[in-house]
Formats: C-alpha cells, sequence, structure tokens
C-alpha cells in the first residue's frame, strides 16, 4: 500500500494516510532525533558536570515522557 492523501471539495490535501508499518517508523525516527536533541543541548550546556549513561538515559525518558 502506498501513501493515501484525503481532500477537501476543491482538491487541497487535508490528511494523509500511512501504512502503519510506515507510520510506526517514522515514530521510531522522531523519537531518535529527539534524543539526539536532547544530547545536544546536554553537550551545548556542558558545564564539566559528568553523568553516566544509564542516568543520562534516565534524563531522556523523563524528558520524553514529560512531553508527550
Amino acid at each position: 500500500m502506498k501513501t493515501q492523501f484525503i481532500t477537501d471539495d476543491k482538491g487541497n490535501r487535508t490528511a494523509v494516510l500511512l501504512p502503519i508499518k510506515q507510520y510506526n517508523e517514522l515514530l521510531e525516527k522522531l523519537e531518535d532525533l529527539e534524543d539526539i536533541k536532547l544530547y545536544d543541548e546536554a553537550k551545548r550546556n556542558d558545564d564539566g558536570f559528568r553523568i553516566s549513561i544509564d542516568d543520562a538515559f534516565k534524563i531522556i525518558e523523563e524528558k520524553r515522557k514529560a512531553a508527550k
């Protein structure tokens, strides 16, 4: 199945239908981009303070949940 568009009476695209597999892949990529954004933010605000990777992932997950 390919991507389908829903249009209004004038033919303007108003929505898109995606196969669920493609939708889930987009969500995964979006989550990856959010992780990169948070990493970049942490690097930009680096004050010499270091945390373990496990703690970093906990912080990322907390921020991700708060953003939903």
